[in-house]
């Protein structure tokens, strides 16, 4: 049986930046101080699909909202608001296929490094046994908010 989520629905909004209709991501099942598991499950209303399948865009902006979510429960457990971040770069990314409307993604962020504002992370997501995409980004957390990923 699978553990129960962290946060899911309205709670998420703690978590991340983003609203409606750009959020990415519907439920938070793990956080650490390094990695994360994320999911989204893919509906026909979401902005990023097209003829029935979450594209490309989809699939790049959710990796980052997963990013987003991990430093957002950081600053949730000291009691912080959530940071603002940037991609600052994709590398590595490979997409294998698009998911289809009706799909559960779950995507797991692991933090390599970290210098000052900047993380380098890596990222896989997957729909049951599938890899659907993997790679690693950069991201750039505003200064104002102060605080890397790690």
């Amino acid at each position: 049986m699978a553990a129960p989520a962290l946060f899911e629905g309205e709670r998420l909004h703690a978590l991340i930046p983003q609203r409606a209709p750009m959020v990415m991501i519907d439920v938070f099942w793990e956080g650490s101080d390094t990695a994360a598991v994320t999911g989204l499950t893919v509906s026909a209303g979401n902005l990023f699909c097209a003829g029935g399948r979450l594209t490309e865009p989809g699939l790049v902006e959710h990796v980052a909202q997963s990013a987003s979510a991990l430093a957002g429960y950081k600053a949730f457990r000291r009691q912080q608001p959530a940071p603002t971040g940037y991609i600052g770069e994709i590398r590595k990314f490979r997409i294998f296929r698009l998911p289809a409307v009706g799909e559960s993604l779950r995507t797991s962020i692991q933090i390599l490094s970290e210098i000052m504002n900047v993380s380098l992370l890596t990222a896989e997501t997957r729909s049951g046994d599938d890899v659907v995409a993997s790679g690693q980004m950069k991201i750039f957390i505003r200064e104002e908010d102060g605080q890397a990923l790690v």
